[in-house]
């Protein structure tokens, strides 16, 4: 099942890649990004039918680290990123501090969480289900104020001055596969915290 995974993933970015080089994530003025709105819903979608109708593919989504999969989520830092292209103006400033901020807050929460994971402590469940729905949270303002502030016909607030599109490589791989794997990230830890109910294997539990 990881072997089958490592390659859907690798030919899911392949595809990704090509698309943008074709400009496929492209609305431009007066049409609706909807290929680059495809790109981010589909695969959490198509993850959700999975586990939904595959014995094998639920088994393995609930057999996976959830302490792993908190990890992970200390990756999001890199999204303040978009801060930096704020201030070299190449993000609108409703964007970057909405993506930026947020993912920021998510990834430095997400080592605290992991930590109380570790060291078993009593509210560790719920704060790991607190990660992960901020991080959800932040994802959808992160796409709203993105569609509001791009150069589409829904880009009511879209800069005067012309910037690179989301739509445009490298830029596009954010929102059309970066996002959505980490949306598949945070449906995995909640479906784990929903069917798995033990509690993670303490360090001070291990050492006595």
């Amino acid at each position: 099942m990881a072997t089958l995974l490592a390659l859907i993933g690798a030919i899911w970015l392949l595809t990704i890649v090509v698309a943008g080089a074709a400009g496929v994530f492209e609305a431009g003025r007066g049409r609706p990004p909807l290929a680059l709105l495809a790109a981010l819903v589909v695969p959490p979608a198509v993850f959700l039918l999975a586990y939904r109708v595959s014995t094998e593919f639920r088994r393995f989504v609930l057999g996976l680290d959830l302490r792993l999969l908190t990890a992970v989520q200390i990756w999001r830092v890199l999204g303040g990123t978009f801060l930096f292209l704020y201030a070299f103006n190449l993000r609108p400033a409703l964007f970057a501090f909405s993506a930026g901020l947020g993912d920021l807050a998510v990834g430095v929460a997400a080592v605290f969480v992991l930590l109380a994971m570790i060291d078993g402590h009593p509210n560790w469940r719920r704060r790991v289900l607190l990660l992960n729905l901020g991080g959800l949270l932040d994802f959808a303002g992160a796409v709203a104020t993105g569609v509001l502030t791009s150069n589409s016909s829904l880009g009511f607030f879209a800069p005067a001055t012309p910037m690179p599109s989301m739509g445009m490589l490298p830029l596009s791989l954010i929102p059309t596969f970066m996002v959505p794997l980490w949306i598949i990230i945070h449906y995995a830890s909640l479906l784990q915290l929903r069917q798995a109910p033990a509690p993670a294997t303490s360090r001070r539990q291990t050492a006595s």
